[in-house]
Formats: structure tokens, sequence, C-alpha cells
């Protein structure tokens, strides 16, 4: 307990009278009050820049036709599956965390502010997507091409949009299950993830992205104490320790064809977040690097509805340059174009998303009538 002095006492040398103010400041942040917490923006930085990455392989990259002799391309795709289990459940998991306090308000907050928020984003983001991917028709991604299908996406099978859409369900179903115990929530969500993981549930369009991933909001939002504990005492040795089972897993999964067995992938899932958690905590402690994630992982929402549409635009732009290019140029760029066009990307989405707010447009990132830009998650 710190004591105080009295206006007579003599002070220590060096004694600063507003320190207890300031180490309370700091304890209020390290221990998620107020404040955000900065490990989880920075989880949430690294992933939108994982999200934006896949794209950038998955949609372009790989499509190119690379005439470089070596097998550059299908490392970087590899590598990109590798993280599947890691990008959307911690994604999930933070958004979770994040959302603890926001579900204990009444109804009609939760509901206006989350959950029409989040679907008003979903539905106006998918006619703007709608729009634009109309002009790039070899772009490869799930598109409406015609009324019936819009409809689809909006009600039943959610476009490429869909962890906005998510997270409206998932925050109804965490609202009105509050009250409940929390095993007969979490329970039923860990077995919807296994099923659909298992393929044994039809998951057309993003449908699977949405079945697998509650289990992980929900355990963000319960499990919200212990996993700041966890990343509050991560170690160096910690780190080793969930990088090596996370790869581990990775490894015996591959090796013994496992990807489809029931359970197997949420667990992995579960040891990648694990992983993920203790990496995030680990970097904020670097700030030229932990800030910068932490910020990036505060403006995830205009990152994530802004890329897809700037990709396709891109890819429409230089894929057919870069398939021309002879051996030797594609050589110079066939390492580093995904971490380019990724940083491109992430760039040109946060640069249109200032120019929208100068341009009076930030009803395209809240609901109109709402204090504050909405945040996904």
């Amino acid at each position: 307990m710190i004591q105080e002095l009295s206006r007579t006492e003599p002070r220590p040398d060096g004694y600063d009278p507003d320190a207890r103010v300031r180490f309370r400041h700091r304890r209020q942040a390290d221990t998620g009050g107020p404040q955000r917490v900065r490990w989880a923006d920075a989880a949430k930085g690294v992933c939108i820049v994982l999200v934006v990455g896949w794209h950038v392989v998955v949609k372009d990259y790989l499509r190119i036709d690379w005439h470089v002799g070596v097998p550059v391309p299908g490392l970087w795709g590899t590598l990109g599956e590798q993280l599947l289990p890691l990008r959307m459940p911690l994604f999930f998991t933070i958004s979770g965390l994040f959302a603890a306090n926001a579900v204990q308000r009444p109804w009609r907050a939760v509901a206006r502010g989350r959950i029409a928020g989040f679907l008003y984003l979903y539905a106006l983001w998918l006619l703007i997507h709608t729009a634009v991917l109309a002009v790039t028709p070899d772009f490869p991604t799930d598109r409406a091409t015609s009324a019936l299908g819009l409809l689809a996406q909006l009600t039943v099978t959610p476009s490429n949009l869909w962890y906005l859409y998510a997270l409206a369900l998932y925050f109804t179903l965490a609202k009105a299950t509050r009250r409940l115990p929390r095993s007969l929530v979490v329970v039923p969500a860990a077995v919807l993830s296994a099923v659909t993981a298992a393929g044994l549930l039809a998951t057309p369009g993003n449908r699977g992205g949405l079945y697998a991933n509650l289990v992980f909001f929900l355990a963000g939002l319960y499990l919200r104490p212990h996993i700041q504990r966890w990343a509050a005492t991560a170690t160096r040795r910690r780190l080793a320790l969930t990088g090596g089972a996370y790869a581990l897993a990775l490894a015996v999964m591959a090796a013994a064809g496992a990807q489809r067995w029931f359970g197997v992938w949420p667990a992995v899932s579960v040891v990648a977040v694990a992983f993920g958690v203790t990496a995030a905590a680990r970097l904020v402690r670097w700030p030229a690097l932990g800030d910068r994630l932490a910020a990036l992982g505060r403006v995830t929402l205009p990152i994530y509805v802004i890329h897809m549409p700037l990709l396709a635009l891109l890819h429409r732009l230089l894929a057919a340059p870069v398939s021309e290019l002879d051996a030797g140029a594609q050589g110079l760029i066939v390492l580093g174009y995904p971490i380019l066009l990724t940083a491109l990307v992430a760039g040109l989405s946060l640069g249109v998303h200032r120019a929208l707010l100068a341009a009076r447009g930030r009803w395209l990132f809240a609901l109109p009538g709402t204090r504050r830009e909405a945040v996904a998650g």
C-alpha cells in the first residue's frame, strides 16, 4: 500500500507527487479497464493483415502465370493454409473479449449499437461489393449475379463480408442466452464447430465460417478474465511452447490426413489461439512494432470492408501484365509480391477510408444516428 506523505514531511530526492496517478493509469490500462487492451488490438491488427494477405494469395497471386522454375507460389499458398486455424478463430476470440461489456447492456442498446449496426454495415457493403465486382467478372470470389442470389447473401448464405453478418448473429445469441448456464451455450457451439469442420453439414458460400467460429466468440466473451491473465503472464518460454505445439499439431494433422476428423480442426484452432494470444502479448512489449499493430487493430473495419473491391480492381490491372513478364523479371518479384500487394491493399483501404470520412461518408462505416464509428468487434 502506498502511504501519503504529509505536507510537512521532507520529500525524498526524486519524489514525484503525480506518480501515484500515473501508476493507477498504467494499472488500469494493463488490466483491461476503460482503455482498450493493447495486446488484443495488436492481435486484431495481425489478424486483419493475415486476412488481406490470404485473399491476396488465393485470389490474385496464385492466379498469375508464374514461370520462374521454383515453387515459391506454392510455398506461399501452403503457408497461408497453415494459418487457417489461427486467423479467424483468433479474430473472433478477440471480438468476443471486446464484446463482454456490450452484451451486459440493455437490449435496446445492444440491438441498435451492435446487432442493427453490424447488419446495416453488412447489407450496405454487400451492395457496394456486388456493384464493384460486377465490373471484375474474372475475379475469383463469391458474388451475387441475380436478385435471388443477392437475397440469399443477405439472409442465409453470407458473402465474403460474413464476419459482419456473424457478429450480428453472435451478439443476438449471446444477449439472448446470457442468463443460461454457459455450458448449455458453449457445448452446442463446440459441437457445431466440430460438425462443420468434419464436413457433416452443408456449408454453401461462407456458412462454414459462420458455424465454425461461434465457439471462439463465446470463448472470448465468457473466458475474458482467463484470457487476459494468460496474456498478462505471457513469457518467451510459453511463446516457444505454444508455437511448437501449434506447429506439431499442424504436422500431425497433415500427416494423418485428419483435417476432417471430428473435433480435430477445432482442437488445433484452440492451440492456435493460445499461441496467437501469447504472441500478441509479447509483441506489444516492443513499442516500435506493437504500437503500430495496435493502431492497425483499431481500424480493422475499413480495411475489412474496402480491401476486397480494391483487390479485385488491382487484380484486373496487374494479373495479365505480371503474367507476361519474362522469367528473370518475375524472379525478382515472385517472393515479395504477396507482401507488397498486401501492404498496398491495406494502405489504400485506409486511404479510401480517410477520403470517404472527409467527404462526409461516415454513414458508410456506422449506422446513422450512432455517436461513433462502428468497430468490427
